[in-house]
This record gives C-alpha cells, sequence and structure tokens, in this order.
C-alpha cells in the first residue's frame, strides 16, 4: 500500500503494488541532457532566430534572448524551490494539483500532456523538412514529409522502450555536437569579421520592443516586423528546460539534482543563445543584408555564413546535425509526455494498464507506446486536412510551426498557473524565502500571462492564417476546459482516483 503523508501527498515508494520507474538511474548530467535537448539549442536557433530576426526586431534579436533569460531565471527561482520540496513524476501536474486544488490540476494534467506530445509531432515536421532538403541535395529525391514523420516517430518508440538511461546518453550526444557545432559558427563569424561587426546595442534589453522597419533591400521588399513576434521566438527557444522535474523519481537525490538542473540549463541556454544568435545577426555586411536575408530565405540564415566563413564541411555538417537536433527534440518531448501519461495512469485518472513498466528497463513502456500513437495521429490528421505533398508549406510551415505554437501557448498559461501555484503552496506550508516562493512567482505569473496575450495578438503572424491557425487559441481553452471537468467529473465517480489527482510523490 501507498503511504499518505503530513501534506495529503501519497509516497509512492513505501507501495509494492504500484510500479514505479527506474529509481537513480541518472545524475545531474543525465537530468540536464534529458531536459536541455528538448530545448534543443540547433533547432531553436535555426528555427527560431531567422524568424525573430526577419519578421520582429532585426538586430535586436539577441537582446530577446538576453531579456527571455532573465525572466525564465526569475520562473525557476521559485519552480526550483518548489521542486526541492515535491518530488514527482507529474511536473506541472503534480505542482498545480497541490498549490490550486485537484480540480485544476487535472486540467493541468491534460493541458501538460497535450502540449508534449503536440511537441513531439511538430519537430517531426521540422525533421521531415530538413530530411527532404538533405536527400534531395544529396540524391535528388523527393521524401514526401509523413513518411520521414512517421519513421521518425517509430525510431523515437523502439529508442523510448529501453532504459531511461539509454535516452539520456543519446540526447547528451547529440546535444554535445550541436553545441560544437554553433561554437565553431561563432568563432567563424567573429574571426571573419574581427569583431567590426558586433554591436553592443544588439543586447541592449530596453530596445527589444523596436521592430523591423518596413523597407527594400535590392529585389526583397520586406514589411514592418511586429516585436512581439522577435520577443515571442525567443522566448520559445527555450521550451523543454521546464522537464526536469519529471524525472524526479529517476534521479539520483532529486531534491537537489532537479532544482540544480532548473537553474543551470535555463541560465546556460541564455547564456549560450544570446552568443550564437550575437553572431549570427553579426555574421551579414549590414543589418538589411541580415533582415532580407532572414525574411526571404530563412532557411539558410545560418547554413550560408557557415559555408562562407568555416568551409564546405561546416555546412554539410551543420545540415545533417539539424536532423540529429530536431530527433533528439522530440525525443526529449516523447520522454515526457510519456511519463505525464504514465503519472495519470498510476494515480487511477487514465487505465492502471497505461502504468505498467518494463520488467527489465522499468520505463514506462506502455504509456511511451500510447504516445508514439498520439504523436502518429497528429500527423496524420494534418496531413489529410492539408496534404501530405510540399515539405516547406506543411512539415516547416505547418507541422513544425502550427503544433508548436499551440503547444507553446498551452505550456506558457501553464507556466503562469503553476507560478501561482508556487506561492500558495508556500503560502499553506510555509518554508523557502520571500524571493522563492513570493517575488520571483508572482512576477513569473504578471510575465508569463503577458506572453500569453502577446501570442494571441500575433496569431497571424506567428501562425499563418488558415483554419487551423485561427483556431488554435480555442483549441488550447478547450483542452484546458476538458481537464477541468474530468476533475470535477471524478470527484463524484471515482473519489479514489480524485484524492490521488497530483498527489502522487516519491520520498524514497
Amino acid at each position: 500500500m501507498a503511504i499518505e503523508t503530513a501534506r495529503g501527498t501519497i509516497d509512492v515508494s513505501k507501495s509494492n503494488s504500484i510500479n514505479l520507474l527506474h529509481s537513480k538511474a541518472v545524475g545531474l548530467a543525465g537530468v540536464l541532457f534529458l531536459a536541455v535537448t528538448g530545448a534543443a539549442p540547433m533547432s531553436a536557433m535555426l528555427g527560431n532566430v531567422p524568424f525573430a530576426a526577419g519578421y520582429g526586431i532585426g538586430k535586436y534579436t539577441p537582446a530577446a534572448f538576453l531579456m527571455a533569460t532573465i525572466v525564465l531565471t526569475i520562473f525557476s527561482i521559485g519552480y526550483a524551490a518548489m521542486a526541492s520540496r515535491v518530488s514527482s513524476v507529474g511536473g506541472f501536474y503534480s505542482f498545480i494539483s497541490q498549490g490550486l486544488g485537484r480540480e485544476v490540476g487535472m486540467s493541468a494534467g491534460i493541458g501538460s500532456l497535450a502540449c508534449y506530445s503536440l511537441f513531439e509531432a511538430s519537430l517531426t515536421g521540422l525533421f521531415a523538412f530538413f530530411g527532404n532538403l538533405w536527400l534531395s541535395q544529396h540524391f535528388g529525391i523527393n521524401v514526401p514529409w509523413i513518411v520521414l514523420a512517421l519513421a521518425m516517430i517509430l525510431v523515437i518508440a523502439a529508442l523510448a522502450y529501453r532504459d531511461v538511461k539509454v535516452s539520456a546518453r543519446l540526447l547528451g550526444i547529440a546535444l554535445i555536437l550541436e553545441v560544437i557545432m554553433l561554437v565553431i559558427f561563432s568563432l567563424g563569424v567573429i574571426l571573419a569579421h574581427g569583431g567590426t561587426n558586433f554591436s553592443g546595442d544588439s543586447l541592449n534589453v530596453f530596445k527589444v520592443f523596436t521592430p523591423v522597419a518596413e523597407q527594400k533591400v535590392g529585389s526583397v521588399a520586406i514589411p514592418a516586423g511586429e516585436a512581439a513576434v522577435g520577443i515571442f521566438m525567443a522566448f520559445w527557444s527555450w521550451v523543454g528546460f521546464e522537464m526536469a522535474p519529471n524525472y524526479a523519481e529517476e534521479s539520483r537525490d532529486p531534491k537537489r539534482i532537479i532544482p540544480q538542473s532548473l537553474l543551470i540549463s535555463v541560465i546556460g541556454l541564455g547564456l549560450f543563445y544570446t552568443f550564437v544568435s550575437w553572431c549570427a545577426v553579426a555574421a551579414y555586411p549590414t543589418e538589411a543584408d541580415m533582415v532580407a536575408k532572414a525574411f526571404s530565405d530563412g532557411v539558410n540564415f545560418f547554413l550560408t555564413p557557415v559555408q562562407s566563413f568555416v568551409g564546405g564541411w561546416g555546412y554539410q555538417l551543420m545540415s545533417l546535425l539539424i536532423l540529429t537536433s530536431s530527433f533528439a527534440c522530440g525525443m526529449a518531448f516523447h520522454n515526457t509526455a510519456s511519463r505525464y501519461l504514465y503519472s495519470l495512469a498510476r494515480e487511477g485518472v487514465l487505465p492502471q494498464a497505461i502504468a505498467e513498466t518494463h520488467d527489465h528497463h522499468k520505463s514506462p513502456h506502455k504509456a511511451s507506446a500510447l504516445q508514439s500513437v498520439l504523436a502518429a495521429v497528429w500527423v496524420l490528421l494534418y496531413g489529410l486536412a492539408y496534404g501530405f505533398d510540399d515539405p516547406s508549406g506543411q512539415a516547416w510551415l505547418g507541422v513544425y510551426t502550427l503544433f508548436a505554437v499551440l503547444g507553446t501557448g498551452l505550456l506558457l498559461v501553464l507556466q503562469a498557473v503553476v507560478s501561482l501555484a508556487i506561492y500558495m503552496w508556500f503560502k499553506k506550508n510555509g518554508g523557502g524565502s520571500m524571493l522563492t516562493t513570493v517575488i520571483a512567482p508572482l512576477i513569473s505569473l504578471v510575465v508569463q500571462l503577458v506572453l500569453v496575450y502577446t501570442l494571441v495578438a500575433n496569431l497571424a503572424t506567428l501562425g499563418g492564417t488558415n483554419g487551423f491557425a485561427r483556431s488554435i487559441p480555442y483549441v488550447g481553452l478547450a483542452i484546458l476546459i476538458v481537464g477541468l471537468i474530468w476533475g470535477f467529473v471524478l470527484k463524484s465517480a471515482n473519489p479514489k482516483a480524485y484524492d490521488n489527482i497530483g498527489h502522487m510523490v516519491n520520498e524514497g
């Protein structure tokens, strides 16, 4: 039997009837690889910087990354404080349940599951786009994007079936290679220009609201940018770092490791992103040339200068690493979505069979298989609605961008709600300091709500104007409402499952 603690939570480490994950499987480095790879530095830089620079704020793109570093560090202060007190595979779901009540927690659980499930599907679009580009360049063939997307899902399913150590090692290798390549790119720019193209003004966080001016550069007509787009793309680049608490049960000394990994990842990513994006905007002779390239040929925004300043081998390696980056990122999101499914099933909210773990690997193999099916359904539904051809229009601008916008919108709402939950939990249970339990969570709450407004107000620029893009706010709201209603249904229909919502922790 599981043991109920003084806070009303249930300690699953004292239970003989609950299938547990692989205890103490990974240390600090492993958790960092699992979480930071979800942020996918290569995918974030090659996918988001051109959009921020060409459609948003031009040379002030590095300042947006610097501002995001500051804001997300503030968020992480409270988030890490909560992680040091509550160890649960449920992450956001558990924190919100314990801080704001089970019904709101249930809404967060369904919302968290949906956004990470969507993120895996989203990354298949990026993988399919660059995969088709690589195949056409090297073999002269074009492969339908759906084939590459489903192939990625199948390979991830096979790898995630095994011990979490396998995922940590593979993601660690991918992450290290991404970072090395981006450092080589940055050094190439620095050596080529001798630092003369670098402007300190690009790091001025007070100018992140300065949009690109309407202009014509050669034959490229550039419309006025939207500052909010540049800011949003910067914040989007961090999605994944917040997954660290979901590996609490599989890490050694989680109450120390998880808070450390959160702060290390958000600050480390922030400094790295700011530096690389600064090098990217400095790679071009003038700001006008840079904006024109970002607007008209964003796919090659990094690839063109790396070929010029590093060489053909750098171009080929970066073209290959964007594939491994998008694959690794999708795998990291798959792992997190699987653990949300496992957590919900273990608590009786979903069928208990989903919570079974593998006899040998101790992986949530049934939850993992279900997530693979969900990811495949997402991409198939999009393909049936909008077509399986045109990798540029459907894989890049459709599957990757639109699923990511929907998932990120949900995540921003959850980050706002979890900030409030952290404040309420510490107010009720005590502990922490004024900075970690009051100031940081409340500042984060306000900022996350502003970002949600930024997303909705600029949806046409960020997501396009097709039917799916226009429906994104309503789809996200519907997911959260369904979760909330399900929480109330469980309260009367299944009181035992209701009591478990977000309250199973591992104190072992």
